[in-house]
């Protein structure tokens, strides 16, 4: 993917490294020999791929809340960073509801501190905020969203994400313009993969049922979502970091979507019935009983400037999506290594084509 000798001894400034996509991305920096500073919360899951993917020797790690601008100021400035990859968020749709103040706070004001670090922080030449596909104002039609498009967010979790977008565009304006330092967001989502044991999401939802020999009980089995397994938009994050920060002349977006294939767009029960072919389930799935709190019928997204501006193109196509994952889950199950494993999924990511 020509990233290895960009990233070696790149000083990367990492939030959120102790989640899903944050615990992948740091095992992908390590690999490519990026010297790296991570804050984040202490692992919400147990297990933890944070955990899995253990030992972390060559790495800075402090446990902080990003709503703590005071420490962020302080680590930045000490760490002297040139990249900021702003990944910590309050990430669960359901949790949001649940707690709408808490992820206001986190989305909204926690990337306020983290802009305001960088503001503080001359060494910093490129910051890349990771949003979410749903930042979209979606009225359900299913056409797939491109980066013009109007942002907005019924559910807090979307709104306080399309929020975030407009925090990013005030720094942009307002303090980063007559500096050299680039500031974008990425939009993606629906990312499955393997070490995902959120609650409220297909993937370790199906896993757990799986385990306990019961069906999955799916809220929304017909709606559809752009699946992608997880090393499709974090190659993506790294290859716009990587130009945003070597072709400085050059016109970029300030927004990059990074979905899946077409073809991979599929409704909720047909990724669970997959799932179940690739773990041999036949009674996989049953629709959850109750009301349910809304979501979006429909969400699919254009990666098309992705493609014509930085050569980004989804890589795997839904099947192998599937089988990555499983593959992940039935090798944790049988006590292998999930540290070596998962390198051996990044490497093998590194040269499909």
């Amino acid at each position: 993917m020509g990233l290895t000798d960009f990233w070696k001894g790149r000083r990367i400034f990492l939030t959120g490294h102790t989640g899903f996509k944050g615990s992948w991305l740091s095992l992908w920096l390590e690999r490519l020999g990026a010297e790296v500073t991570a804050v984040s919360l202490a692992p919400e899951t147990e297990p933890s791929l944070y955990r899995k993917l253990a030992p972390w020797d060559d790495r800075r790690h402090h446990i902080v809340d990003i709503r703590d601008g005071e420490a962020l100021l302080a680590l930045s400035s000490r760490f002297e960073p040139e990249i900021v990859i702003h990944m910590a968020a309050q990430a669960l749709v359901r949790r949001s509801y649940e707690n709408p103040a808490e992820t206001f706070s986190t989305n909204v004001m926690g990337t306020a501190n983290v802009l305001d670090a960088v503001r503080q922080a001359p060494t910093v030449k490129t910051v890349l905020v990771i949003t979410s596909d749903k930042v979209y104002a979606n009225n359900g039609s299913g056409i797939p969203f491109v980066e013009t498009d109007i942002l907005g967010g019924k559910d807090p979790y979307s709104n306080s994400k399309a929020c975030t977008e407009l925090v990013c565009q005030s720094y942009r304006d307002s303090f980063f313009k007559g500096r050299d330092l680039r500031l974008a967001t990425v939009r993606a989502g629906n990312v499955i993969g393997g070490g995902d044991w959120s609650r409220d999401r297909l993937i370790p939802d199906f896993i757990r049922a799986f385990e306990g020999g019961e069906p999955i009980m799916l809220r929304y089995p017909e709606a559809i979502r752009p699946w992608q397994h997880v090393l499709e938009p974090l190659g993506g994050y790294l290859r716009f970091a990587q130009a945003l920060t070597e072709d400085r002349g050059r016109d970029l977006p300030d927004a990059l979507n990074f979905g899946p294939h077409p073809e991979s767009f599929a409704t909720v029960s047909e990724l669970a019935e997959a799932l179940g072919r690739a773990h041999r389930v036949e009674d996989v799935w049953r629709p959850a009983p109750g009301e349910h709190l809304p979501e979006a019928p429909a969400l699919t997204l254009s990666s098309a400037l992705a493609l014509d501006t930085i050569g980004w193109r989804p890589r795997l196509s839904l099947q192998q999506t599937i089988d990555w994952t499983a593959a992940w889950y039935k090798a944790n199950r049988e006590g292998e290594d999930m540290r070596a494993f998962s390198l051996g999924q990044i490497a093998a990511y590194e040269e499909t084509v």
